[in-house]
């Protein structure tokens, strides 16, 4: 298995268990029946009695593009709120792609970052 989408998958799973505190309808689309949201399938869809709040994609290193630019901003149209995951050194490189598809005023940016410590 390809070691990024290991990390992808596990962060979803992660993310999905953490969040389902403060939200609690969340549907994944890793495995089974894909939920679609406005043409795209975000990796989670978050709501509370109905409604969507918000959306959450988790990139990786090699899928910070400009192809998931576009798809970003599929979903950050309307009033629901788009949640970026990305690896903490990518910060800058996202933002740049977010003000040149105009959205980064509706686009929250988390951070991962994988630690290893050697004796």
């Amino acid at each position: 298995m390809d070691e990024e989408k290991l990390i992808h998958d596990w962060l979803v799973r992660t993310l999905k268990k953490r969040l389902s505190r403060d939200y609690k309808d969340i549907k994944d689309n890793l495995e089974g029946q894909k939920e679609e949201f406005q043409g795209v399938y975000p990796d989670l869809i978050l709501g509370n009695h109905g409604m969507v709040l918000s959306v959450v994609e988790v990139e990786t290193e090699s899928t910070i593009t400009e192809e998931a630019s576009k798809r970003w901003k599929a979903l950050a149209t309307g009033a629901v709120k788009l949640m970026l995951m990305v690896p903490k050194g990518s910060v800058k490189d996202v933002t740049t792609l977010l003000w040149n598809e105009g959205i980064a005023d509706r686009v929250s940016i988390g951070t991962y970052d994988i630690v290893l410590k050697m004796p």
